[in-house]
């Protein structure tokens, strides 16, 4: 995997750093979300970016996340890389789970996609969550790849009954609609454009809501109380992702919502 930018490696752990530590008193009414996956999750704190556009709503959320560079399911699965998945999603109530396997999992490792898809799937249900799949994108230089991998990320929905995100899906109709938007950080991880774009396609997929009044500008607060953000965004750029993912076909998840 590809080593980060000194820059952003900073802004990376900075944002994670200063936020509230896991467990700590919430509303009653506050979605709990798990994300498991790798750096296609972490790049440019995708789950602090959702958490972030929840507040601007007044939509409580307690996010965490699970995750190592290049992990796979299986690597969840069997605690490699320094993971503690498993212990994460028995030892606290979360009503989402997001399961985000390897980029190329679901083509270069049919097998092993569906067996540890359903082994997560199996598990997270087993503690009382419902899973929910992230459905990634093709690498910048192969699109071709995005019908595989939505092929797979399918068909595991549909024989395990589980809910998706169609994040790679909509990512590639940006692609086709707006060439000039730069989507990609490297050849494979999203720019962060690209995580505003995520961060609102799974706000609108956890609450049922429309994402036309989310800011272009998120942020959070770091120890000292602070303004750090997360993400800045030209105006027209976000007014585009916000449209695109409003008209996008996106049913509310089948589990719990958040009321605001």
């Amino acid at each position: 995997m590809k080593r980060f930018p000194s820059s952003r490696c900073f802004f990376l752990l900075a944002a994670i750093a200063f936020l509230p530590h896991w467990g700590y008193s919430q509303p009653k009414d506050t979605l709990d979300v798990l994300f498991v996956g790798n750096s296609f999750t972490f790049y440019w704190n995708l789950p602090q970016v959702v958490g972030a556009m929840a507040a601007t709503q007044g939509i409580p959320m307690r996010i965490r996340q699970s995750t190592a560079s290049g992990a796979t399911w299986e690597q969840h699965w069997k605690g490699e890389k320094g993971l503690s998945t498993q212990a994460m999603v028995k030892e606290s109530k979360w009503d989402v789970v997001v399961l985000q396997n390897h980029s190329t999992g679901a083509i270069d490792q049919p097998v092993q996609f569906d067996d540890f898809g359903k082994k997560w799937i199996a598990a997270v249900r087993a503690s009382g969550a419902e899973p929910l799949l992230f459905l990634t994108w093709a690498y910048h230089s192969n699109p071709l790849q995005q019908p595989a991998i939505t092929e797979g990320y399918t068909r595991l929905g549909a024989e395990t009954g589980t809910d998706m995100v169609p994040v790679g899906p909509i990512w590639s109709e940006v692609r086709r609609l707006r060439p000039d938007l730069d989507m990609y950080s490297d050849d494979k991880h999203p720019s962060p454009e690209a995580t505003f774009l995520i961060g609102l396609i799974f706000f609108k997929k956890l609450t049922g809501q429309k994402v036309a009044s989310i800011p272009n500008r998120l942020q959070t607060k770091d120890q000292y109380g602070e303004n750090l953000y997360l993400s800045i965004l030209a105006e027209e750029d976000a007014a585009f992702f916000r449209q695109l993912v409003d008209e996008s076909d996106l049913p509310p998840f089948k589990g719990k919502t958040p009321k605001n």
